[in-house]
C-alpha cells in the first residue's frame, strides 16, 4: 500500500493549504511590533491599546464561528479561496488606512480570514490523507503557524532597522512612507505578498474528495483518489468505504449532531480546545517579553529571549510532525503535558522563592524553553489534528466550527485575563494556576479521547456513532 501512495502528491497539497497556517501565524503575531508606533501616531490610551490588539481576536471568532458552514456549504477548497482573499484585502488595507477605525476594520477583516483558515486548512489536509501520514500532514499546518510566528518577529525587526538606515533614502514617496515615516504599515501590509501567492496557488489544488462524495460527485472523487493512490483499484476501494459511511446523505447532516455519541464527541473536543488556552500557551506567546522583565530581566534581552522562545516554537514543532504518526497522539499528550506541569512548577516556584534559594535568570530561561518544547511537541501540534479527524465526513465543518469557536473564546479571554493575573496572582500564582489547569485537561484525552493514529477518517466515525 505504501508503495502505491502518491505521497508527493498528498505533500504537496497539504503544504498549499497550510500556507493558510503561515498566514495565520503572521498576522497575529505582527502586531508586537506596531503597538509602539500606532500608539505613537494615533494617541491611544490602554483602552484603546487594548482594543488595536483584540479587534482581530473578535473578526477570528465570527470567522471560525461561520468557516465550517463556509466549509460544508462551498466546499474546502472554494472557502480557502476566501480566506486568502481576506487575508490580502486586511494587508493591503491595513498599508492605506488614514486613520485609527479603519486600521481597526482592516485588522477585524484579518481577523475573520484567521477563523476560517483555522478550520478548513487542517481539515482539509486531513481529509486528503492517508491514515499512517495523517497526523504528519496536519502537524504541517501548525508547523506553518509557528514558522508565521517567527516570520512576523523577524520581518518587524528587519523593517524597523531598514527604515532607521537607507529607506530614509527611498525617492517614491509613497514607498518612504510605507517603509520609513510610518513603517508598521510595511510591517502590516507585507503579508499581503504571501496571500496573493496563496489565492493564486489555490487554483492548482482540487476539491476534497470525501466533500465531493457527501454532495453526489463521485466521478470527480474518484479521479482524485486515483491521483493519491495511484491506482483505480485502491482508489475504488477507499471511495466505497467513503461512501458506506456517509450513505446517510447526499448533504451535510446536521442531525447527527443529535446522536449521543457524536455529541459527546464535540462536546470533548469544545473542552480540550479551550482548556489548551489555559495551560499558558499564549500567556507565554503573547507576554513572553512582560513576563521576563518581570523576572528582572532587562528590555533588551528579554526581546532576544523572546526571539528564542519562538525559534524553539519552530523547531519543536518539526520533531513533532515526523514523530506524531509514530508515537500517537495521546502519548505525546501524555509526555508533553506531564513535561508541561514539572517546569511550569519550577517557573512559578523561581518566582516565588527563587532569589530566596539562590536562582538565577538563566535558570528561569531554561525553564521557559523547556516548557514551550514540551507543549509544542504535544499539545499545539496534537489539537488540530485531532479536532480535524475526530468528526463524520457530514458534520466535519460545523463540529470543527464549534471546537474552534472554542479555542478562540479561550485565546481571547487568556489575551485578556494574563495582564490581569500578573499583577493580582503574582507571575508565581499564574504559573501555578497553568500548571494546574493541565490535570482536567490530561484526564479528558486519558479518559474520553480515542487513539486514532493509523485509523482512517471512516474508522473514527464509527467509534463515535457505535
Amino acid at each position: 500500500m505504501n508503495q502505491t501512495i502518491n505521497l508527493n502528491y498528498i505533500g504537496f497539497l497539504s503544504m498549499v493549504a497550510a500556507i493558510g497556517g503561515f498566514l495565520f501565524g503572521y498576522d497575529t503575531a505582527v502586531i508586537s511590533g506596531t503597538i509602539a508606533q500606532i500608539s505613537s501616531q494615533f494617541g491611544l490610551d490602554t483602552v484603546s491599546q487594548g482594543w488595536y490588539v483584540g479587534c482581530a481576536l473578535i473578526g477570528s471568532i465570527a470567522g471560525v464561528s461561520c468557516g465550517g458552514f463556509l466549509g460544508d456549504r462551498f466546499g474546502r477548497r472554494n472557502t480557502l479561496f476566501i480566506s486568502a482573499f481576506l487575508f490580502t484585502v486586511s494587508a493591503v488595507y491595513c498599508a492605506l488606512s488614514s486613520d485609527f477605525n479603519q486600521l481597526i476594520y482592516a485588522r477585524i477583516i484579518g481577523g475573520v480570514g484567521i477563523g476560517v483558515v483555522s478550520i478548513v486548512s487542517p481539515m482539509y489536509i486531513s481529509e486528503l490523507s492517508v491514515p499512517q501520514y495523517r497526523g504528519r500532514l496536519v502537524s504541517l499546518y501548525q508547523l506553518a503557524v509557528t514558522i508565521g510566528f517567527l516570520g512576523a518577529y523577524l520581518v518587524n525587526y528587519a523593517l524597523l532597522n531598514y527604515s532607521l538606515g537607507d529607506a530614509q533614502y527611498l525617492q517614491n514617496s509613497w514607498l518612504k512612507l510605507v517603509f520609513h515615516e510610518e513603517v508598521w504599515r510595511g510591517m502590516l501590509g507585507v503579508s499581503g505578498l504571501p496571500a496573493i501567492f496563496f489565492f493564486i496557488i489555490i487554483f492548482f489544488i482540487p476539491e476534497s474528495p470525501r466533500w465531493l462524495v457527501m454532495n453526489g460527485r463521485t466521478e470527480r472523487a474518484q479521479k482524485i483518489l486515483t491521483l493519491i493512490y495511484r491506482s483505480e483499484n485502491t482508489a475504488g476501494a477507499e471511495l466505497d468505504k467513503i461512501q458506506q459511511v456517509s450513505m446517510t446523505s447526499q448533504k451535510v447532516n446536521w442531525k447527527l449532531l443529535a446522536q449521543p455519541g457524536i455529541r459527546k464527541a464535540v462536546w470533548i473536543g469544545a473542552a480540550i480546545a479551550i482548556l489548551g488556552q489555559f495551560m499558558g500557551v499564549n500567556a507565554v506567546l503573547y507576554y513572553g517579553p512582560t513576563i521576563f522583565e518581570s523576572s528582572g530581566i532587562s528590555g533588551g534581552d528579554s526581546l532576544f529571549y523572546q526571539v528564542i522562545v519562538g525559534l524553539v516554537n519552530v523547531l519543536t514543532t518539526v520533531l513533532a510532525v515526523f514523530i506524531i504518526d509514530k508515537v500517537g497522539r495521546k502519548k505525546l499528550v501524555y509526555m508533553g503535558v506531564s513535561g508541561m506541569i514539572f517546569f511550569l512548577l519550577l517557573i512559578g516556584t523561581y518566582f516565588f522563592w527563587g532569589s530566596e534559594i539562590g536562582l538565577s535568570s538563566m535558570f528561569m530561561l531554561i525553564c521557559f524553553l523547556a516548557y514551550v518544547f514540551c507543549c509544542a511537541i504535544s499539545i499545539s501540534a496534537v489539537i488540530w489534528v485531532l479536532l480535524s479527524e475526530m468528526y463524520p465526513n457530514s458534520i466535519r465543518g460545523l463540529a470543527m466550527s464549534i471546537a474552534g469557536l472554542s479555542l478562540w473564546i479561550g485565546t481571547y479571554l487568556i489575551g485578556q485575563l494574563t495582564p490581569w493575573m500578573l499583577e493580582n496572582l503574582t507571575p508565581g500564582g499564574t504559573f501555578f494556576l497553568f500548571a494546574a489547569m493541565c490535570i482536567p485537561y490530561m484526564l479528558i484525552v486519558w479518559k474520553l479521547v480515542p487513539e486514532t493514529t493509523g485509523k482512517s477518517l471512516e474508522d473514527i466515525e464509527r467509534h463515535w456513532i457505535h
